[in-house]
């Protein structure tokens, strides 16, 4: 997205995507979450070879599900996963995903300072955990990162359809084994559901894959980061281990988001500007995670603060299903990691660390540590 206007210059202003494509940008805590409940905006769109895009990824750049039927499907599929992923189910998993971050952070140890908290870390704890819940083997790990690589890339649309075959076809393989030899794990269980096809499972198991593990790998290494060019907040969670959910969400709210990419369904009108049907809106959650108004001193970390709940999972109907996952999977690190490591720092300058700015996710490559 481009635009040289300040973030909240205006309620909505016109803006162009990283494809060229014309969108509106809406910015503002207040008004982005009101927007998260519209049901007049959507992710599909009635026309979607004509519709624009954020990126040239066909999966994340473009219009998804079918227009006619994306309300009800929606709540299909949430009513499907949801038992899955509620914190309820999250709480008697957390046993075993604090015993994989220890596991992990004992090799770190064991091979000593300096290390690279992504390679050691990041990366295999979120495979580690969505393996063990989806009954996905971890062997194939490799696999699934180059093809998450492939799916978000921003800018060759045939490498993320290249990438998406793939995956797809690999999560096909997968139910069919499920089926006739059913094990633990979500696969099987959504196996076991009358009137579901393996082509709806196998989506349904790439988007779990994807998004159960690679929004957690971007988070724990700017997590971390920003807790380590904040010293005294770091220390803080030192000192006051009870505070490390209040510290995930205030790490999850200083983030900075990508907009949330809806299609008008209808005309509407947004703070006087008309709004035709089929328009892209993008849903400016970073303007509203760090609203003035709502946000004292936004851009720092404060692990303490106590203003208001960031949109980072969006909010409403459509509210991030792993939110639940991801809690209880950064809370596992940072609780660890600031116990079992005080003294941790960075190894590095922050501002050389290389980032993928080829990727939707845009999260770190490395994040080299000491201690």
């Amino acid at each position: 997205m481009t635009t040289d206007a300040p973030q909240l210059a205006c309620p909505i202003q016109r803006v162009q995507t990283l494809t060229g494509d014309p969108a509106w940008q809406v910015c503002g805590y207040d008004r982005v979450k009101k927007l998260f409940t519209d049901p007049r905006l959507g992710r599909s769109h009635p026309t979607p070879e004509t519709a624009a895009r954020t990126t040239a990824s066909p999966f994340f750049g473009a219009p998804l599900g079918n227009f006619e039927t994306e309300p009800a499907d929606n709540a299909r599929m949430r009513e499907l996963l949801n038992p899955f992923f509620a914190p309820r189910a999250m709480r008697a998993l957390q046993p075993q995903v604090e015993a994989y971050t220890a596991e992990l952070l004992d090799e770190m140890a064991a091979n000593g300072s300096p290390a690279d908290l992504h390679e050691a870390l990041a990366v295999p704890l979120p495979l580690l955990v969505i393996s063990e819940l989806l009954g996905v083997p971890y062997d194939d790990r490799g696999m699934i990162r180059e093809w998450t690589a492939g799916l978000f890339d921003k800018y060759d649309a045939a490498k993320a359809s290249r990438a998406g075959a793939e995956w797809f076809l690999y999560c096909k393989e997968l139910v069919e084994r499920k089926r006739k030899e059913p094990g633990p794990g979500v696969l099987s269980k959504l196996c076991e559901v009358e009137d579901i096809s393996d082509d709806v499972i196998a989506t349904l198991a790439l988007g779990l894959l994807l998004a159960g593990h690679e929004t957690s790998v971007v988070e724990i290494g700017l997590g971390t980061l920003a807790l380590l060019r904040q010293p005294d907040q770091w220390q803080l969670l030192v000192r006051r281990p009870e505070l490390v959910p209040q510290a995930v969400e205030e790490l999850l709210r200083v983030h900075k988001s990508t907009g949330f990419a809806r299609y008008a369904r209808t005309d509407l009108v947004i703070e006087g500007v008309e709004v035709k049907t089929g328009e892209l809106l993008l849903l400016d959650v970073d303007s509203a995670n760090h609203d003035p108004t709502v946000y004292t001193d936004s851009r720092k970390v404060d692990i303490l603060r106590q203003q208001g709940a960031h949109l980072g999972f969006g909010y409403g109907p459509r509210y991030c299903l792993g939110a639940p996952l991801a809690r209880v999977e950064l809370q596992a690190v940072f609780g660890q990691l600031t116990q079992r490591f005080p003294t941790l720092r960075l190894d590095a300058d922050p501002e050389t660390l290389p980032r993928r700015d080829d990727v939707a996710t845009s999260g770190l490559l490395s994040l080299p540590v000491a201690w």
